[in-house]
């Protein structure tokens, strides 16, 4: 919607005398202490200062019509959690960490396990180049390029696909599948004869795999609160460095492999290592219930949660983000959801960001084991020394996504990883770089590679700032479809006649870089200036007219007035 229809949307309920002065749409409510979990005050949630309020502390359901309107729309969308939900319902905040905690167990474990499944495969590529797998196939590094090309470009294609059938079929039904299928042809590249088998498997893992991270952030999403998914995600793609280090033990361990059975060692290792993912895939068919409320099942009985936890898992995530009711997990997006949720363009500085802000960094990642061979490490050694910045990578985005949540602050948290790149891609442009300065060209690919990843805080950013179940499902994709985009990029920077020390690409990730940084500040600069816009028609309505506004108001997601962007 333009910001001309924006405004006529609350032109009819604006009386010729209305001020501009702030409003506080409900009384506040007070409790004696302690305080029950989930029935503390309520005021507006439009304050330009409060953009994510606290689940500790309100309820929107404390007004009746608001109560009333989210009830009816839970019923419509026939909510698999409606019959849990109740207003009034109270827990305390002990109940609640405890809860919490079993969710971290149960959830967000097996979300990082299955990340581990899906880098296994997806990385494994990075530790087979060691072992002459470009020479044994008659490659060179424009055709490992191109063939990682290939695999993005099929990741892109399936994002939103994929997206859509989880959102048909649920989460906990397709991702198994998609693990389990993708598994099988990882395991079947120890069978590649050259090029177009090498081609052929990287195009349909990118297939299988695309959409898997948006599906899962979707299943993390009925189980946690707004405030609570950055850090859940975090710890999700701190699976990511934990695989590196894991696989990059295992295939010290399998590329000694080579010989036997006369097989190479790396083809031992796609063999094994996706043996090991197809595992993950079948147990997680049996590790995925659908919801709170769907736990139970012939192989597990009891479920995980008591009734009365099971209402406080539900009402929390509704206190939190009454939307997340308004579609049930087994619910399509429409033709006109997809659409509308495609053309919300106050998402896409966000796109715009996960387009550039991982190109600086790829590179350097894709090449780190072919630049420590070619300065003169052996390719033993070459993997166990890209331990180090897997580990200070698990650390710095540990802190730095704790850090935006310390400071509710998600722009200029997040900048500190072009921040952290800068000074490391302008030492290597003009690194001179040789086999007498083996050990410094690791130190300065080890630093760059140990950068504060911000890709947790802005999958929830993007997340929170949809503030829809449907248009939530369709921006993971989108937002996800930018970051591979950039993906693919980020494969044209280094080339064959640039090599060993890439000065040209180098010169061209400290210009990316840049951007990025800019890219940080236009869109906290954005979301301030459209969060005044949208307040200064918001309060100039009365309180009965914002009342009657959010009752009646057929606008949905960001676009309502009394939503505010996070930034």
């Amino acid at each position: 919607m333009s910001n001309t229809e924006e405004g006529k949307a609350g032109e009819h309920l604006r009386p010729p005398t209305a001020k501009l002065d702030d409003k506080v749409l409900y009384e506040e409510t007070t409790f004696s202490d302690p305080l029950p979990r989930g029935a503390a005050t309520f005021s507006s949630a439009t304050s330009d200062s409060d953009e994510d309020g606290d689940a500790f502390h309100k309820n929107p359901f404390l007004d009746p019509d608001v109560a009333e309107h989210w009830s009816n729309v839970y019923e419509k969308s026939t909510y698999e959690c409606r019959a849990e939900f109740d207003r009034s319902f109270t827990w305390t905040e002990e109940e609640e960490k405890k809860l919490v905690r079993r969710l971290d167990w149960r959830v967000c474990l097996w979300a990082c396990i299955m990340f581990f499944g899906l880098q296994v495969d997806r990385g494994n590529l990075v530790q087979a180049v060691s072992d002459n797998f470009l020479s044994d196939l008659h490659l060179n590094t424009n055709d490992y390029n191109f063939g990682n090309v290939i695999f993005l470009f099929s990741f892109l294609l399936a994002e939103l696909p994929s997206q859509l059938v989880s959102k048909k079929i649920g989460p906990d039904r397709w991702i198994p599948m998609q693990i389990t299928l993708w598994s099988i042809v990882a395991m079947s590249q120890c069978a590649i004869q050259g090029k177009k088998g090498f081609y052929a498997t990287r195009s349909i893992l990118g297939l299988l795999e695309g959409g898997f991270i948006p599906d899962i952030v979707l299943w993390l999403s009925y189980f946690y609160t707004s405030p609570e998914l950055p850090i859940r995600l975090s710890y999700f793609w701190t699976t990511l460095s934990a695989t590196t280090i894991v696989t990059s033990i295992l295939a010290f361990a399998l590329l000694h492999m080579r010989g036997v059975a006369g097989w190479a060692g790396w083809r031992w290792l796609f063999l094994i290592e996706g043996f090991i993912t197809f595992l993950v895939g079948v147990a997680s068919f049996f590790m995925m219930p659908a919801s709170a409320v769907q736990t139970k099942a012939w192989y597990r009985p009891n479920g995980w949660f008591t009734e009365r936890e099971v209402k406080i898992v539900v009402n929390r995530v509704l206190r939190d983000d009454p939307s997340k009711g308004d579609m049930h997990n087994r619910q399509a997006v429409t033709p006109r959801r997809l659409w509308n949720a495609a053309k919300d363009y106050d998402l896409w500085p966000l796109y715009a960001i996960g387009l550039v802000a991982y190109i600086p960094q790829s590179p350097v990642n894709t090449y780190i084991t072919l630049t420590l061979k070619s300065v003169g490490f052996s390719t033993f050694n070459t993997n166990l020394l890209t331990i180090p910045s897997s580990a200070a990578h698990i650390i710095t985005l540990l802190l730095i996504t704790r850090l935006s949540e310390w400071t509710n602050e998600r722009t200029l948290v997040s900048m500190l990883q072009p921040i952290w790149t800068l000074p490391c891609l302008i030492a290597l442009r003009f690194w001179p770089g040789s086999l007498h300065q083996a050990w410094g060209t690791y130190a300065l690919v080890s630093v760059l590679l140990s950068y504060p990843y911000c890709h947790a805080i802005l999958v929830a950013w993007t997340s929170k700032n949809s503030n829809n179940v449907g248009a939530r499902s369709v921006s993971a994709a989108l937002y996800n479809m930018s970051v591979q985009l950039g993906n693919i990029c980020a494969n044209f920077i280094y080339r064959t006649d640039d090599k060993p020390l890439y000065h040209r690409g180098n010169r061209n990730l400290i210009i990316i870089n840049l951007l990025s940084i800019n890219l940080f500040l236009f869109t906290k600069a954005y979301y301030i200036w459209r969060n005044k816009q949208k307040a200064r028609i918001w309060n100039a309505l009365t309180p009965e007219q914002q009342r009657e506004y959010k009752v009646n108001t057929k606008l949905e997601g960001s676009r309502r007035l009394d939503f505010r962007f996070a930034h």
